[in-house]
């Protein structure tokens, strides 16, 4: 995670978080100067900034989501009528993808747009993808690369849902930022437990829902001693293996 930013109220740009991602992007170019980087995210990423930016970087494309529409649809409507028209005849799911050029009107240049249609007994999906990146198959693009995305949905949910960051209890919103940064420093110390100390366990791809209620929220009786800290636990704790294996780790960390 690099940071968390609060938005008023209103719907508002996405300038702040543009700006952050310039700067990240900028950053890990001095590292890695011939590293291919891709930005990827929602339709709120879609706009002429964005690929104004990506196409004056060396190396550095994007994949974004597109919101629909009726010229897409008129573009993609081979497709679609031919998802539809399978889905009756054999009255199996169907997934289909195609690509073509397109050029929304406060874009300055073509950019390539991927439709994925899905027909089933739920009815018609269709989703929409716009990037410059050219060299990459259609159906790889958008399963290996857009929809990888999901694993970065699951980690604001941890943030938002399991640690509750979606709390505004403050008055002002100064302090309501500093309460989510708050949020944020909780994140990261569950996720390096996470990563770091639980990664051999069984609790290596639970939930911080579930990490908070098995392994933090614990009773446990602490003694501080003159030369150590005692933690006794009780007899019938489920986790005490794990415990004692994450206290371990602990005490062979080098002492400052």
């Amino acid at each position: 995670m690099i940071t968390t930013i609060l938005k008023p109220g209103r719907r508002s740009k996405n300038a702040n978080v543009f700006a952050i991602l310039c700067r990240l992007i900028v950053k890990l170019r001095s590292c890695w100067k011939e590293t291919m980087i891709i930005v990827r995210g929602d339709g709120h990423f879609c706009n002429q900034q964005l690929m104004d930016w990506c196409s004056d970087m060396k190396g550095v494309y994007f994949l974004t989501g597109l919101t629909g529409n009726k010229a897409l649809n008129k573009l993609a409507e081979i497709t679609i009528e031919s998802a539809k028209r399978q889905y009756v005849q054999t009255n199996q799911a169907v997934k289909r993808y195609h690509s073509f050029e397109y050029q929304a009107t406060s874009w300055k240049q073509p950019q390539r747009v991927i439709v994925k249609v899905e027909a089933n007994d739920k009815g018609t999906n269709i989703r929409y993808i716009v990037t410059d990146i050219r060299s990459v198959r259609t159906q790889q693009l958008y399963e290996a690369g857009y929809c990888a995305r999901g694993a970065m949905e699951l980690r604001i949910k941890e943030h938002k849902t399991y640690l509750q960051s979606e709390r505004m209890s403050c008055s002002d919103f100064a302090a309501n930022q500093f309460r989510l940064f708050l949020h944020s420093a909780a994140y990261v110390l569950l996720h390096t437990l996470q990563t770091e100390v639980l990664r051999s366990t069984q609790y290596a791809t639970a939930t911080f829902k579930t990490i908070r209620e098995k392994i933090i929220k614990v009773a446990a009786y602490v003694t501080e001693m003159k030369t150590k800290i005692k933690v006794e636990f009780p007899a019938c704790c489920p986790e005490l293996a794990v415990l004692s294996r994450c206290l371990g780790l602990f005490e062979a960390l080098p002492r400052q």
